[in-house]
């Protein structure tokens, strides 16, 4: 395909962002559905789809917007403030479309080309040897927590990279795989990003055609092949320091929704017992007034931290330079953190629903579970970003880490 027609596609971002906030009010009428269904709904994924909003970072080349980095994560928060469990599944598969970018030509003509709506889910962490024949690989494996595949057209996959089926891998990469060549297990059974439907996959000896293969060293590189046709400074970005962001994003969304759906349900409730004479309106507490102010401050900052280091990496990529080893530290560190402080401020929410806050039908406690959920992968885990951070600003040997 020569060039898709590039589209006269200059929305704002205000406006991108807007249609993701628009959408929050039905997607908290879902919530309960979603969690009940183990995944987020096809009618779900066709309103965002309706708004546009899985083409933030896609190529212009096929439709997409080429947003930067903060009115991505501004999109993915305000959905994660409408389902915890949808702002996951949209934020991993809008990032894919930068992702896909980054691979070969014939590869974003094979997934978009007749299909240019089309979504895609991941595991990245290698569940498989990819083991190179003539023209490609061929691969056998099974990948775990695939958020999203049950709504995804292809799947991206991490695999080893073998000459063949005697050697060790020598490096690895992710491999782009349809629908019809990957079968899915049905086991997502868990607390918290219950409708995010993050079950395996499997792949039974399946050819991976050369161009659908990125290796760590292209995303890594800044000149990925598909840098060749996106020349636009998303696909200098590397791998890594995008990847924290897509769950951070909708981490802070979380945060919100549970500061918000707070405030609606204390601003009716009125305390009940012997201890009182005569009920009182729980917003009229102290302790309450000083919990939500300072989850709204947490929030806030969260936020800043995240601006900044989204503002700053478009920034360097601009100036057409590679992020140093320290900005790629504060990077981690940072988007790490900021889900601390989310996960601090729906801590002081929910220390304070009583019980009428704890029914299945109460949206804080679920983002409270979501949000404690999020913060367990192995991308935001602060013991393992901060001691990165740490060794990196100390000037020690950053370790076997990749970021």
């Amino acid at each position: 395909m020569d060039t898709i027609e590039r589209s006269a596609n200059r929305v704002h971002a205000d406006d991108l962002v807007a249609r993701a906030a628009a959408l929050k009010p039905v997607l908290r009428e879902r919530q309960r559905d979603t969690e009940r269904a183990r995944r987020v709904s096809d009618e779900t994924v066709a309103d965002l789809k309706a708004a546009e909003l899985y083409k933030v970072l896609q190529p212009a080349r096929y439709g997409g917007y080429e947003q930067d980095l903060w009115t991505f994560t501004r999109c993915a928060a305000e959905i994660g403030a409408g389902c915890g469990s949808t702002g996951w599944v949209y934020a991993t598969a809008a990032q894919h479309q930068w992702q896909i970018g980054m691979y070969d030509d014939a590869a974003q003509a094979e997934v978009w080309g007749d299909t240019p709506e089309g979504i895609s889910a991941s595991s990245y962490s290698p569940g498989g040897t990819a083991v190179e024949t003539d023209g490609g690989y061929r691969i056998t494996g099974k990948w775990l927590y695939c958020s999203g595949v049950l709504n995804a057209d292809w799947m991206i996959l991490g695999a080893r990279i073998a000459k063949d089926a005697t050697s060790d891998p020598y490096t690895q990469g992710y491999i782009l795989v349809p629908k019809a060549e990957f079968s899915v297990e049905d086991n997502w059974d868990v607390v918290g990003l219950i409708g995010t439907g993050s079950n395996d996959v499997i792949v039974d000896d399946v050819f991976i055609p050369a161009h659908r293969m990125l290796t760590l060293e292209q995303a890594l590189s800044g000149r990925p092949p598909g840098a060749a046709v996106n020349p636009g400074p998303l696909w200098r970005i590397p791998f890594f320091a995008a990847i924290s962001l897509c769950l951070s994003a909708p981490a802070m969304g979380m945060a919100q929704g549970a500061l918000e759906t707070y405030i609606d349900m204390i601003g009716v409730r009125k305390t009940r017992g012997a201890a009182l004479s005569q009920p009182q309106s729980m917003a009229d507490f102290p302790t309450i007034q000083t919990r939500v102010a300072e989850a709204a401050a947490a929030i806030d900052a969260a936020k800043m931290l995240v601006r900044r280091d989204c503002l700053d990496i478009m920034r360097i990529m601009e100036e057409g330079r590679p992020l140093t080893e320290d900005e790629r530290a504060r990077n981690k560190g940072d988007l790490s953190f900021a889900v601390k402080l989310a996960r601090r401020a729906t801590d002081l929410l929910f220390e304070s629903v009583g019980g009428a806050g704890l029914s299945n039908d109460a949206m804080t406690q679920r983002f409270w579970r979501d949000l404690h959920s999020a913060s367990k992968h192995i991308s935001l885990n602060w013991d393992m970003c901060s001691t990165l951070y740490g060794r990196v600003s100390l000037g020690l040997p950053s370790g076997t880490a990749q970021f």
